[in-house]
């Protein structure tokens, strides 16, 4: 192999592991909440921040997005939580980090459309480059993170056991989780694996 060739395979290996290294691990249970204080663009038009979001209990943070088949099967679900995090003082907010559809199907005018539709009734923000997903190591959508009064990740991952078919719902991971945080039972479990389309980061 000449010069140039050892050249340009190293200069991809270094693009493949910078690329890879965007996005970190899964944020882990206890950890604390990372960037909850940098400025989000709500579809009301105000920026909005995880912190300034947060219940006297604590906050949910879904990722999520407008077209994902899986999204659109749990929307029904989404108001439902956002009842069970009222009535336990948990702030709700959404995330859309499909950055790579920013511009088109998860734009900010197709957000504003999708909470109007669906009659969102906590904050829906637009995560642009995926800043807020790729500190999470958030994955999926939809993907859940429920975080304590002090912003420590408390549960991570599933809403439920069936994410396309609500009839055959059988275990209610979230909502029993935001329930035990708010009366300060144990959460278990305290993990569950996220199930829906991958987050659409830029190449």
């Amino acid at each position: 192999m000449n010069s140039k060739s050892v050249f340009l395979a190293a200069l991809c290996a270094a693009m493949t592991l910078t690329a890879s290294a965007k996005v970190a691990d899964e944020l882990a249970i206890g950890a604390k909440a990372p960037k909850a204080d940098i400025k989000l663009t709500d579809v009301s038009g105000k920026p909005v921040a995880l912190a300034s979001v947060a219940g006297e209990n604590g906050l949910l943070v879904v990722f999520s997005c407008n077209t994902c088949p899986y999204v659109v099967a749990s929307e029904k679900r989404y108001l439902a939580i956002s009842k069970v995090c009222r009535e336990n003082k948990v702030g709700m907010v959404l995330v859309n980090s499909n950055e790579a559809q920013h511009d088109t199907v998860d734009s900010m005018d197709a957000m504003k459309a999708h909470a109007k539709k669906n009659k969102y009734d906590f904050p829906y923000v637009l995560d642009t480059d995926a800043v807020l997903a790729n500190a999470f190591g958030a994955t999926r959508t939809p993907h859940v993170f429920l975080l304590n009064k002090s912003l420590n990740l408390v549960y991570r991952g599933a809403v439920d056991d069936s994410v396309m078919d609500e009839s055959q719902v059988t275990k209610t991971y979230l909502s029993d989780a935001i329930t035990n945080l708010a009366t300060g039972k144990v959460i278990d479990p305290a993990a569950t694996k996220s199930i829906g389309c991958s987050i659409k980061r830029s190449k």
